[in-house]
C-alpha cells in the first residue's frame, strides 16, 4: 500500500543502491591493492637483489652462473613441438590483438570562430529590431523578451550582418555571405595556426543542419581554398547540434582507411541568415532567441609523425539515435506554421527525450571510461532492480571520476544547468558551457568546441588528463567524444581573449537568474493561493434564463477584419503575405 501524501514515509527521500559510500569504500578498496601489489613487487625485487650481491660478496654468484651455462641438456622431440605450438599461438594472438587494435587518431588543434564586434546584438538591439521588423505581434514580442532576458546570453552574442539591417534581409545571398564569413575566418587561422598547406587535407567533412545551397558548403571551402581534386568530401545537413560529434566519427573513420595516414579537415556550423523565424507561434520562437553566429574548425591526423605536436588522442565516440520512436523524432521538427512561414518547433517532449537519449549514451559509454568500483556499484543496482525486483531507484555513476573536463552542449539555460545537475558538477567544470552560453549563445554543434576553447585558454589541460564532448541533435541524436590529453596545454585562442577579468561573469548570471526565477515561482504560488481562497469566497453564479441572457451580451459582434498597420509601417496582407517598409513583399512557402 502506498504511504499516504505528506507522511513521514512520504517524505523520506529515495535511498541510493547501493549507497554511495560503498562506491568510495571500493575505490579506495582498488587503490589500496594496487599499492600493495606495487609494494610486494619492489620487496620481492630488494629480497632478490640482496640475494644475489650476497652471493656475489660471497664469491658464489660467477660459478654457479658457468656451471648451469655448461650444464648440458637434452630436449625431446616432444618438448621442441610443444615450444614450437606455443610460439606459434602467443603470434597468432598477437598478430589478433594488433589487428583488431584501430590505428590511432589524433586531435592536432582547433579554432572557434570570434566574429567582429560590429556583429554584436544587444538585448536592446535585439529586441527593437525585432520590433521594428513588423513580423511579430505583440504577444510574440513579449514572450520573445522574457525569454530573451532568462536566456543567460550576455550582450556580447552575435548576429550575422543580414539581420543587422533595417529591415532585416535574411535570402540566399545574405545566407551564402554568413557561411563563407564564419567557415573561411575559422578554417583560414587554423591553418595558419598548424602550418598547413590546404593541399595536404585529405578528407574534408562539413556539417551545418539548416542550410544546404548547391553547390555545397563543402564544395565552397574547396573552392575557396584551392583544395586537391582526390580530396574525400562529405557535407552532413539536416542533423542538428550533435552533428559536429558525428563529423568527427566520419572523419576518424576515414582517416583510418589510409594506411599511410592522413589529415582530415571537420568544419561545424550552423547558419541563422535564412533560418531566423518570423511567425509568430511560440514554439517556434524560441531558437530566435537563443541561436547564435559562429563556427569551428578541427584538424585531425593518422600520421605517427605528427603525434607529438597533437594535443590529444581520439578515445572513444558513442552515438545514439531514437528516431524510431515517433516522440523523439518530432520533438525538433522544422515545418511551416500556420501562417506557412517555415520555423524550428521545438515540443513539450523534448526534455524528456534528451534525458532519455543522454542515459542511454551514458550506459553504452560507462563501460568504456567508469572506474571498477563504479562498474560493481552500476552492477549491483542492476541486479537488485532486474533480478531481486527491488523497488530502488536507477543507480547514475559518477562520472567526474572518469572524467577531467566537461564539454556539454551549451542549447540553452535548462540544457546546461540541467545536465550539470544530473551529472553533479561543480562549479568549475560547469563554466566551460556555462560561459559558452553566456559570451556565444548557442551555435549549434560548434558548442562543444567553444567550450573546449574555453578549458584550454581558462582552465588549461594536464597530460593524461580526459575531456568529455556530449552534443543533443534533432533526430533525435545524443552523441559523445572522449579525449585524452598528450601534453601539456594552456593555450589562450582568440575566441576568449576578451574574457580576462570576467572569467565569472556567465556563472553570476545564470546564479542570478535561477534566484529571481525561484522568487517568481514563490510569488506565483502564493498568488494562486490567494485566488483559489477568494474563488472559494464568491457568490454561486446564476442560472437558467438569466444566465443565458448575460452571456448573449457578451457575444462579441461581427465586423470587418482587423486589418491594424503592424510596428513601424509594415502591413499584414491577406494569406499571411506581408509588406515591409521599404516595399519588399515577405510571402509564405507555398
Amino acid at each position: 500500500m502506498a504511504p499516504e501524501r505528506g507522511s513521514a514515509a512520504a517524505r523520506t527521500p529515495r535511498q541510493d543502491f547501493p549507497p554511495r559510500w560503498v562506491g568510495k569504500a571500493l575505490k579506495v578498496a582498488f587503490a589500496c591493492t594496487h599499492y600493495a601489489a606495487v609494494a610486494a613487487a619492489a620487496l620481492l625485487a630488494y629480497f632478490v637483489s640482496a640475494h644475489l650481491l650476497a652471493a656475489h660478496s660471497a664469491g658464489t654468484l660467477l660459478p654457479r652462473l658457468q656451471a648451469a651455462l655448461d650444464a648440458s641438456h637434452t630436449l625431446q622431440a616432444s618438448h621442441l613441438l610443444a615450444a614450437a605450438a606455443a610460439a606459434v599461438l602467443v603470434g597468432a594472438v598477437a598478430a589478433l590483438v594488433l589487428r583488431r587494435r584501430q590505428p590511432p587518431v589524433y586531435l592536432l588543434d582547433f579554432e572557434c570562430y570570434r566574429p567582429e564586434d560590429k556583429n554584436k546584438v544587444t538585448y536592446n538591439r535585439f529586441i527593437t529590431g525585432s520590433r521594428d521588423s513588423g513580423f511579430f505581434d505583440a504577444a510574440a514580442m513579449d514572450f520573445q523578451t522574457r525569454i530573451l532576458h532568462k536566456s543567460g546570453l550576455s550582450d556580447e552574442t552575435f548576429f550575422p550582418p543580414g539581420l543587422h539591417l533595417d529591415p532585416p534581409e535574411f535570402d540566399m545571398a545574405w545566407a551564402r555571405q554568413e557561411a563563407e564569413l564564419v567557415m573561411f575566418n575559422a578554417v583560414a587561422d587554423l591553418l595558419a595556426k598548424t602550418g598547413l598547406r590546404p593541399r595536404q587535407v585529405d578528407v574534408l567533412v562539413v556539417n551545418c543542419s539548416l542550410f544546404n545551397p548547391t553547390p555545397s558548403l563543402s564544395a565552397m571551402v574547396i573552392h575557396h581554398f584551392g583544395m586537391r581534386s582526390d580530396i574525400d568530401s562529405y557535407n552532413l545537413g539536416g542533423m542538428g547540434c550533435s552533428a559536429g560529434m558525428i563529423a568527427v566519427d566520419l572523419a576518424a573513420k576515414m582517416l583510418r582507411e589510409r594506411s599511410k595516414g592522413g589529415y582530415a579537415l571537420v568544419v561545424s556550423t550552423e547558419n541563422i541568415t535564412q533560418n531566423w523565424y518570423h511567425g509568430n507561434e511560440r514554439s517556434m520562437l524560441i531558437p530566435n532567441t537563443i541561436f547564435r553566429m559562429g563556427s569551428a574548425a578541427v584538424l585531425l591526423t593518422s600520421k605517427a609523425s605528427e603525434r607529438h605536436r597533437s594535443k590529444y588522442e581520439l578515445q572513444h565516440v558513442v552515438r545514439v539515435h531514437l528516431g524510431a520512436d515517433d516522440a523523439a523524432y518530432k520533438c525538433v521538427f522544422q515545418r511551416p506554421d500556420e501562417g506557412r512561414f517555415i520555423g524550428v518547433e521545438l515540443s513539450k517532449d523534448l526534455v524528456g527525450v534528451a534525458g532519455r537519449a543522454m542515459e542511454v549514451n551514458m550506459t553504452r559509454l560507462g563501460p568504456l571510461v567508469l572506474p571498477w568500483s563504479e562498474k560493481l556499484m552500476f552492477a549491483a543496482n542492476w541486479v537488485a532492480r532486474r533480478t531481486l525486483r527491488l523497488t530502488v531507484p536507477k543507480y547514475v555513476p559518477d562520472f567526474k571520476q572518469a572524467f577531467n573536463h566537461f564539454c556539454l552542449h551549451a542549447g540553452g539555460r535548462g540544457v546546461v544547468e540541467g545536465l550539470s545537475k544530473q551529472l553533479g558538477l561543480g562549479p568549475r567544470q560547469m563554466a566551460p558551457s556555462a560561459n559558452t552560453l553566456h559570451w556565444y549563445g548557442n551555435t549549434s554543434s560548434s558548442t562543444v568546441w567553444y567550450s573546449f576553447g574555453f578549458v584550454e585558454s581558462v582552465q588549461g589541460v594536464r597530460k593524461g588528463d580526459i575531456v568529455w564532448q556530449i552534443g543533443f541533435g534533432s533526430g533525435f541524436k545524443c552523441n559523445s567524444v572522449v579525449w585524452r590529453a598528450l601534453r601539456d596545454v594552456h593555450t589562450m585562442h582568440k575566441a576568449w581573449q576578451h574574457i580576462e577579468g570576467r572569467e565569472g561573469q556567465a556563472l553570476e548570471t545564470l546564479q542570478r537568474i535561477a534566484a529571481e526565477t525561484a522568487a517568481e515561482r514563490q510569488q506565483k504560488q502564493q498568488v494562486d493561493a490567494t485566488v483559489t481562497v477568494a474563488a472559494h469566497q464568491r457568490p454561486r453564479p446564476a442560472t437558467g434564463a438569466a444566465a443565458d441572457a448575460a452571456a448573449a451580451k457578451q457575444l462579441p459582434k461581427q465586423g470587418k477584419e482587423d486589418t491594424a498597420p503592424l510596428p513601424n509601417g509594415s502591413q499584414r496582407a491577406n494569406g499571411g503575405v506581408r509588406v515591409l517598409r521599404n516595399g519588399k513583399v515577405v510571402a509564405p512557402v507555398s
